[in-house]
């Protein structure tokens, strides 16, 4: 995992040389619309020790209670065990909402943990006290939207992290059959390029499609050591089981499942139709 940061000088140091904002600029080809969004930090959030996004679906309505999205790593309560899945658990973990050149604007908070599991992915999904509608009225800020779609090989992506202030840019390189680290598995992972070189503190960040600027993933862990299969070396297994180590390489996990398990006024039933999210 990219695990969570405590390291709070560390972390002022490189804050201190922290990147400028990264924003990709549309461009166009012999007079054709731009294809391509501005991708900044509204709608990131900071924890604690990781990083977060505020997410809506498709089908989202102003009035609903706000999600947060980071990782089931960065769970307050610590890891959730393999096989474990965590639903409607209070908690008043709070955030630091960002706006597009990643200053902080205000404090979400809060009500749930409406899900969190590390079995099969890798996500955790908070329920706010504010409504979608509040935070726009408030801080001027909109939720990102999750994409309902299996991402794509090849895609331009940016990773965007709300601990450091700091984006990565790279492409999709492909997808991993089973993903192992430790004791956990997760299936069909997004593999990075090779210029994303996330860091501990990115866990949670959402993965942006930078020609659509909806969130098709969640990053969440990479091979630091070259070691097989350990915890912070992850392991890459296909269906034949055969294992390849890839140093230096990162991944996330997929969002688009997400979807069809969120209902009527944002809430997480794991009993509808198309949801395939481990259930307790």
């Amino acid at each position: 995992m990219k695990k969570p940061l405590v390291g709070t000088v560390l972390a002022l140091l490189l804050v201190g040389a922290g990147a400028a904002p990264v924003v990709a600029a549309p461009h166009t080809h012999s007079g054709a619309k731009a294809t391509v969004k501005a991708v900044d930090f509204a709608g990131t959030v900071a924890l604690s020790n990781c990083s977060g996004s505020l997410i809506r679906t498709p089908s989202s309505q102003p009035n609903d209670p706000a999600l947060i999205l980071s990782n089931g790593h960065c769970l307050e309560t610590g890891f959730p065990a393999a096989g474990e899945v965590i639903t409607d658990q209070p908690s008043t973990r709070s955030f630091s909402l960002l706006n597009g050149s990643g200053s902080k604007v205000g404090t979400l908070r809060a009500t749930k943990v409406s899900y969190a599991t590390m079995t099969d992915t890798d996500i955790t999904v908070y329920e706010l006290g504010k409504t979608y509608a509040q935070i726009q009225s408030q801080y001027g800020i909109g939720a990102l939207t999750l994409n309902d779609q299996h991402p794509v090989a090849g895609t331009a992506i940016k990773v965007v992290s709300g601990y450091w202030k700091r984006t990565y840019s790279c492409n999709i390189d492909g997808f991993v059959y089973r993903l192992k680290e430790g004791d956990w598995t997760w299936k069909d992972s997004v593999r990075y390029t090779s210029a994303c070189q996330t860091i501990g503190g990115t866990s949670g960040s959402p993965v942006i499609d930078t020609a659509t600027g909806k969130v098709v993933a969640v990053n969440n862990t990479g091979n630091e050591d070259g070691q097989r299969c350990t915890e912070n070396n992850p392991c890459e297994v296909d269906q034949n089981g055969k294992v390849t180590v890839r140093y230096k390489i990162n991944y996330a996990q997929e969002t688009y499942i997400i979807v069809p398990c969120i209902g009527t006024g944002n809430k997480v039933d794991l009993s509808r139709p198309g949801c395939t999210l481990p259930k307790p």
